[in-house]
């Protein structure tokens, strides 16, 4: 096979780790880690939608429309659990668990339409912090 085969060859071809089932079920949690509209916890209904003392962000705007955080299973310590689990079978290594988190590796085992939708939750749940433009990731609680 020479170069140009090659190259043709891989335009097609599509990563197999993606269809694995810890990486699969990754990319249908973000799609439903947020749910339509913003949010009505009662923090949000009594403050007029106003966040700014919030520790973490309840609503999101995805697309020009405004979303929420589902709480109910967004905890750090089920974004982790669900991420390591995609990171393992994607990567075939265990996620670190503390320092830079490698965002592009995410990205690459994530669906496209769900790029904008990784760092939003990942900062709003606690799994990481904003460190000078690099999401470190956070002790989490067991």
């Amino acid at each position: 096979m020479n170069t140009d085969e090659k190259m043709t060859g891989d335009l097609f071809e599509v990563d197999k780790r993606l269809s694995l089932k810890n990486v699969v079920d990754f990319n249908a949690y973000l799609r439903s880690a947020f749910g339509d509209g913003p949010c009505t916890c009662v923090r949000c209904i009594a403050g007029g939608g106003d966040e700014s003392s919030y520790g973490f962000q309840h609503t999101f705007t995805f697309d020009a429309k405004p979303t929420h955080r589902r709480f109910a299973s967004t905890a750090g310590s089920d974004v982790l659990m669900a991420l390591k689990k995609a990171w393992l079978s994607y990567t075939k290594a265990e996620l670190p668990l503390s320092g830079v988190l490698a965002l592009d590796t995410v990205k690459a085992f994530v669906e496209p339409q769900l790029h904008k939708r990784v760092a939003p939750l990942f900062l709003a749940s606690g799994l990481v912090k904003d460190v000078e433009g690099e999401l470190h990731l956070q002790p989490q609680a067991a």
